[in-house]
């Protein structure tokens, strides 16, 4: 078994693991147990009672955290003509069309999103097998296939980000850095919560949010009273 450094053990020796914390003083422990000498993401895991081998429990959707998540976002715009000036002035860091499909066939990997025109989307399904796994493919659902190619990339660079279930019916999402304090991040929280809550399938039964999770980047996770995320849904 692998040993934890002295830092970690620090760490985890303020969380008490048989607590349920109020969501602000869990993110003040967050806040304590980071310690990483960078400014270390907090990461929120939502654990959901729902079967996402079911379509019609797949969880997903889009959020845009009021305060960002504390970090330049990279954007693949795939677009031609008109729609190619527009996602220049609107700020994505990549603009192309058959020539960054081709770039991307060939290793490049170096962006964190990607948005996509309509007629563009014949193109990028030659490298969904690249773009797919790794949570990159623009889709219509999230809003990253859209004509409005200009606003799409303004709303992720303003802190957009989408969220998905995962195989073990969990699902990640980064809220912000240590470095934002209590307060932001507990705004980033309760927009993703809630959020999270509208995404509630109808053919959900039972209890649909099972656990919160909070976590920075090297530290220990810190559970969440549920009690405030059925507020939040009433």
């Amino acid at each position: 078994m692998k040993r934890r450094g002295k830092g970690y053990r620090v760490a985890f020796e303020k969380v008490d693991r048989t607590m349920r914390y109020p969501l602000e003083e869990g993110l003040r422990l967050v806040h304590e147990t980071g310690r990483a000498k960078f400014d270390e993401t907090v990461e929120m895991a939502v654990r959901l009672g729902v079967d996402p081998r079911q379509a019609d429990q797949n969880v997903r959707g889009t959020v845009v955290l009021p305060h960002g998540m504390g970090k330049a976002v990279r954007i693949v715009a795939f677009a031609k003509g008109e729609k190619e000036k527009e996602a220049h002035e609107a700020g994505a860091d990549f603009v192309g069309a058959e020539d960054l499909v081709k770039k991307i066939t060939e290793g490049w990997l170096d962006f964190d999103k990607t948005v996509a025109t309509p007629d563009m989307m014949a193109a990028v399904g030659r490298i969904g097998k690249i773009l797919g796994p790794r949570g990159l493919m623009p889709n219509p659902k999230t809003g990253t296939v859209t004509l409005e190619i200009g606003k799409a990339i303004k709303e992720i660079k303003a802190g957009k980000l989408e969220f998905r279930v995962d195989k073990a019916g969990i699902i990640h999402v980064p809220i912000g850095k240590v470095s934002f304090g209590v307060e932001k991040l507990q705004d980033n929280a309760r927009i993703v919560l809630t959020s999270v809550l509208r995404a509630k399938p109808a053919s959900a039964k039972g209890n649909y949010v099972q656990g919160v999770t909070l976590s920075t980047t090297m530290g220990p996770g810190i559970k969440i009273d549920l009690s405030q995320v059925r507020a939040l849904a009433a």
